[in-house]
This record gives structure tokens, sequence and C-alpha cells, in this order.
């Protein structure tokens, strides 16, 4: 008799396990699809007045700012967003939640911020939106609690499934920087909540964002994969270190209209000289992408590139510093792909390489990726599934393991496990 009520009983924590994750997968990619969608929308139309004007760029950053630092003290308790810091948060204590507001604030700010110029993206928005969807749930029953940190973490896989159009690397993430490790509770219900992100993904028939075709990569070029691996490397320390020590002196300004028209200020002009910085910087990376065989190395164009290096972890981190929405992921996509493309029309013209611009741009922003966060997994997947091709695997796999080896070897932190120890 007891036997037979434990399997009953084990039968109904299940069965309530497989509701929560199932709901949890369809909320979590719904949100990061919408997040996706109307961001795009409503910053190709902000994007496109300022480039008609370059006056918007005056205005659009310190509005965006000053939004942002409203809703915040009228809506959102006057609370701010941590990012995935909050995450890491909620997962090392028992008592800590992540609290309903997070899933407008982030979605809302995350938004606004990209919309109006912020030179980040909607990743850590979604993460955390994301994640605090797991939190909620598990909150609903006092059995879910157990399993707190694997409600989070399918919370977070379904929302980069969602965004990301990759199962693989929503599982990844969670495994690599969340969870740190995998149980059977983690892939039952991460497992669950990532097929049902993946359905709905299928059902709204979401395209890759930058859907190209890789035809082949050379042999003669893995020497040159690997340096453009130690470059990314090195690269992503900066961008970490910029985060950090900008954060960090903007944290001493004590008033907050201040931080906004420092960090707007900032941005601001930035965009004015560098366009291509205003927001994700996706539609910069599309149009090299689709005439990278056609431009040929000049000197005015490789000061414009290593320009663009130099500054887009500046105003990243003015953006994140002075109150905008987001994190390190859509900039290091952004970084790697300039800094692939950079290697290789460098390498083709001075050394008669004859390597592939294109496959550099791809494996560049996979390597910077990988390194910046330090899931070389991660970054493989989800930028495999970010061109809708898996043509570059191994090369990709290469440059990711060896850009996360030379930015430990640098510096081991990263801007989400410096923030977690401190």
């Amino acid at each position: 008799m007891k036997i037979t009520t434990i399997k009953k009983n084990r039968l109904i924590v299940l069965r309530k396990l497989i509701i929560a994750s199932l709901l949890i997968g369809f909320i979590a990619a719904f949100l990061a699809v919408s997040l996706k969608r109307i961001t795009e929308y409503y910053e190709v139309v902000f994007f496109q007045k300022a480039e008609t004007n370059l006056l918007y760029l005056l205005f659009f950053p310190i509005i965006g700012l000053s939004v942002i630092y409203l809703l915040r003290i009228y809506l959102f308790k006057n609370k701010e967003n941590k990012g995935i810091k909050e995450i890491f948060e909620v997962t090392a204590s028992k008592s800590k939640d992540l609290p309903s507001y997070k899933i407008p604030s982030h979605f809302i700010n995350g938004l606004i911020t990209v919309t109006f110029g912020g030179s980040t993206g909607i990743e850590v928005s979604t993460v955390v939106a994301s994640a605090a969807v797991g939190s909620l749930t598990q909150q609903k029953e006092q059995l879910f609690r157990k399993y707190k940190t694997e409600f989070i973490c399918a919370g977070v896989a379904a929302g980069v499934a969602g965004l990301f159009a990759s199962p693989a690397a929503g599982i990844l993430f969670a495994v690599e920087v969340i969870a740190k490790k995998v149980s059977r509770a983690f892939i039952l219900i991460c497992g669950i909540a990532v097929a049902t992100a993946t359905a709905l993904v299928f059902i709204l028939d979401e395209k890759p964002l930058f859907a190209i075709a890789i035809r082949t990569w050379n042999l003669h070029a893995i020497p040159w994969f690997i340096v453009l691996g130690i470059i990314a490397g090195i690269n992503s320390v900066y961008l970490t270190k910029c985060v950090l020590l900008i954060k960090s002196s903007f944290l001493k300004i004590q008033k907050s209209y201040l931080k906004i028209v420092i960090g707007a200020v900032i941005l601001s002009t930035s965009l004015i000289v560098l366009p291509q910085l205003y927001g994700d910087g996706y539609h910069a990376v599309k149009e090299i992408f689709y005439h990278s065989t056609q431009i040929p190395f000049t000197l005015p164009l490789a000061i414009t590139i290593i320009g663009i290096l130099i500054m887009k972890p500046i105003v990243t981190s003015v953006t994140l510093a002075s109150g905008g929405d987001g994190g390190v992921f859509a900039p290091s996509l952004f970084i790697g792909a300039f800094l692939g493309f950079l290697v290789a029309i460098t390498l083709n013209t001075f050394f008669n390489a004859n390597v592939i611009p294109l496959n550099f741009m791809v494996i560049g922003m996979a390597a910077m990726l990988s390194a910046s966060i330090h899931a070389p997994f991660t970054a493989l997947f989800l930028v495999c599934s970010l061109i809708g091709d898996y043509t570059l695997f191994l090369p990709i796999l290469l440059a990711c393991l060896v850009s996360k080896y030379i930015s430990k070897l640098i510096y081991p932190y990263t801007v989400y496990t410096f923030a977690a120890v401190k």
C-alpha cells in the first residue's frame, strides 16, 4: 500500500513539473520572440530617422535614458536592474526570488534602450525576464521550491532558445553560465521548456537573424582561425575591463540626472561619429555580411573599423552605467564580426592568405562571445543558428576554445562572474 501511494505521489509531482515546464517554456519563448520583433521594428524606424537628420542622435539617447529612469522611479519600485547578477544572487540564496516586476521592467527597458540608440542588445533583458518567469512559477507551489534553480534555468533556456531559434544554445547557456551542473530534474524541466520554446519558434516561422550561405572553408586557414581566436580573447578582456571600470566610475556619481546627461552626451557624440554603434549594431553587421567579398582593404576603412572596435566597448559600458538595460551579448557578436572582417582583409592584403572574409566574420562573432561569457559551446551553437548554417562548426569550435582560454589566462572573470563574486 505504501509503495502504491509513493508511486502515485511521484506521478503527481512529475505531472505538475511537466505542466509547469510547458508553461515556462511557452511564456519565456513568447516573451523573447515578442521583444525581438518589436525591438527590430522600432530600432529600424528610429535609426532611419537618425540617418536622415543627425539632430535625432542628439536627443534619442537622453530621451531613452530619461524615460528608463522615470519608469524605475514611478513604476518599478525604484530598483535598478542588475542584469544576470540578479539571477546569480537568487540561485545562490534560499530566501531570495526574482520579483514579478522584473518581467515588464526588463522587457520595456530593454526595448527603450536599444530603440533609442543605446549601444547594447536585448539578450540580457530577455534572459532576466525569462528567468523571472521561472522564478515566479516555482513560487506558486511548495513542492517546486526545491527546484528553484532548475525552474529559473528553464526560463533562461527557453528565452535564449526563442530569441535565437536555437534549443542547443538555450540549454548550453543555462548550463555553462547559470547552473554550472546538470541533474535529472534539470534535464527534465529544461528539456520540456526548451522543446516547448522550439515548437513555438517553429510555428511562428522565426528566420535566422543573418541568413547567409557558407560554401566552404579551407584547411590552410586553420592557423589564421587560431590567430583570430587569440585576438578575440584579448579583445574580450578589453570589453570586460571597460564595462567594469566605467560602471565603477559612474557609481561614484551621486546625482542620477548627471549620470543620464554624461551618458547621453558620450553616446550621442559617438553615434554621430560612428552611426554603426547605434543600438545592437546588427544593421551594420548585415551590411558587411552581404558585401564582404566586394569591400577592398583601404586605410580609411581600416581606421573606421579600428575606431569601432575601440569605441564599442566604451559606448556599451556607458549605456549600461547610465541606466540602460542590456549586457555584453550583442556587443560581443558585433565586435567579433568587425574584428573577423578586419583580420581577414588584412591577411588577404598583406599576407596573401586568400581567406574568406565572410567565414572570418562568423568565426569572429562566436570567438568573441565565447571569450566574453566563457561559454564556448553556447557561442558555437548560437552563432551557427544565427546564420542558419553549420558548415563552419569545426573552425568555430576551435576559435571558441582558443579565445576562451586566452581570455581566462589574461583575466579570469567575465562581467557576470566578476559581479557574482562581489
